[in-house]
């Protein structure tokens, strides 16, 4: 079986002695090619390119981040038979996904998980989602085409040509005040700072004292069948939960959230201190149920529209993709086939 490894040089817990042994562990069972990413949608490039070269089993070893530009690039054309499979090695600071698909933290004992699995052929399709944002300043790298979801993508760009490509998304994407705290947090990797729960706990407490969204919500979000949700300033969509960890705590919007189900939605409106602080606490406890004032839950969704009354942070899979005035998301059921 041949397998290619997509590693990320720069991926916060993974050094090269690390990326060393996971190779020769994998070598031990796989045919194994290794290809480092250089720069930003290189991954989606290499993961696209496998699927052309007819490579049994894609390997991301590296952080969300990595994960997120495989998906990309193994749907590049859309769901469809015949793609290898997505194996995954945790090798970032969080490794959402990883942990959804139960894999340990540890990135040697989650290649020996892999290749149990590989050898007992447990596979299990999972559910994604793709974003679209309108008004965004930077593109995707790869193209996607989810199968099922063409035709109304082709109408949602002639109604709004300035729509962007769907991006893929493996476990969240969110417009709003999420994405801002992810842009601050990237703010500081790109000056040598690095990724730590302290550092996204102190960016979203400025963020949330010192901003101003919170004081006046700019977001409305619409689902059909149901009436509009206005003055919103965070909306989280949850493919999967947790929704993130910090460090070995889950952050848990969205319990509900499943690879089985649709999409999750956790949304506030205007909010002070003390009440943010309640529903901090409440994603935080062991049996998670964040519900009161200003907090909006909506479960097993096909497809969301939130619009702007200006531009707002976006992202996917915690990456900050710029700033957009609106953010269109679809459900696609068993898109891809992961190693168990």
């Amino acid at each position: 079986m041949r397998a290619l490894v997509v590693a990320n040089p720069a991926a916060t817990t993974t050094t090269r002695a690390t990326r060393d042994e996971v190779l020769a562990a994998l070598a031990g069972e796989l045919k194994v090619d290794l290809a480092e990413t250089g720069h930003r949608g290189h991954g989606s490039d290499l993961a696209a390119q496998a699927c052309a070269d007819g490579v049994d089993v894609v390997v991301a070893l590296g952080g969300d981040g990595t994960v997120n530009e495989v998906v990309n690039g193994l749907l590049h054309h859309g769901p469809r038979p015949g793609l290898p499979l997505l194996a995954v090695v945790p090798g970032g600071s969080t490794n959402v996904f990883s942990r959804a698909l139960g894999r340990s933290r540890d990135p040697l004992r989650a290649t020996r998980e892999v290749l149990a699995a590989v050898q007992a052929g447990r596979t299990r399709r999972v559910s994604l989602g793709t974003a679209s944002a309108r008004g965004a300043p930077r593109t995707p790298a790869t193209v996607p085409d989810p199968a099922g979801a063409q035709q109304a993508a082709d109408g949602a760009a002639a109604a709004h040509p300035e729509w962007s490509e769907p991006r893929w998304f493996a476990f969240s994407a969110g417009l709003g005040f999420d994405a801002d705290v992810i842009g601050r947090v990237e703010a500081h990797r790109a000056r040598g700072r690095r990724s730590t729960g302290v550092l996204y706990v102190r960016e979203a407490t400025r963020a949330f004292v010192l901003g101003h969204e919170r004081r006046n919500p700019a977001m409305t979000l619409e689902v059909a069948g149901q009436p509009p949700l206005d003055g919103l300033f965070l909306c989280l969509v949850s493919n999967v939960a947790p929704w993130t960890y910090l460090g070995p705590r889950p952050v848990n919007p969205s319990p509900e959230a499943s690879f089985d189900t649709g999409l999750d939605v956790f949304a506030m409106g205007r909010v002070g201190v003390f009440r943010m602080l309640h529903h901090v606490r409440q994603v935080f406890a062991a049996r998670p149920d964040a519900r009161g004032r200003g907090v909006h839950r909506l479960h097993d969704l096909h497809e969301l529209t939130l619009t702007a009354s200006r531009p707002q942070g976006w992202q996917v899979d915690g990456d900050h993709l710029g700033t957009a005035t609106g953010l269109r998301v679809t459900h696609v059921p068993a898109a891809l086939r992961v190693v168990a």
